[in-house]
């Protein structure tokens, strides 16, 4: 599949979508996180005193943490096929692909910005970003 590449003005207009996006994928992440935590201490009780007492709470803790991981997968996979890199989830550091005199580079977003005003080559990262 070749990947898409756009312009600033068709990366600006998807900046509301992925707002909305990335703030849906906050709670759900921040879910997994807990339980992801809860199931490690779970296990953690389990191998120090060999007991079996909370296989089933074990089991569906697991389950609960599956469901999330496909549900932060599939979402974070709706947001990829439209051609936006995921940098960092936590900071909604995003990329976009774009063209700059003739050169493929990232057009580059965060958190907090209005629109996007910085690029970046891409073999180089955020601290290299440069005005536009």
């Amino acid at each position: 599949m070749e990947r898409r590449h756009f312009t600033l003005e068709e990366a600006n207009e998807m900046l509301p979508w992925l707002a909305e996006t990335l703030s849906g994928l906050m709670p759900m992440r921040e879910e997994l996180a807990e339980r992801q935590q809860e199931l490690l201490v779970l296990l953690r009780q389990r191998q120090g005193n060999g007991a079996s007492s909370k296989v089933d709470q074990t089991v569906d803790l697991q389950r609960t943490v599956d469901r999330l991981t496909n549900q932060l997968q599939r979402r974070l996979r709706e947001i990829s096929q439209k051609g936006i890199i995921v940098r960092d989830l936590s900071r909604w550091l995003v990329d976009f692909p774009s063209y700059r005199d003739g050169k493929e580079v990232y057009l580059c977003w965060i958190r907090g910005e209005v629109e996007i005003a910085y690029w970046h080559e891409t073999n180089a990262g955020f601290g290299s970003r440069q005005p536009l």
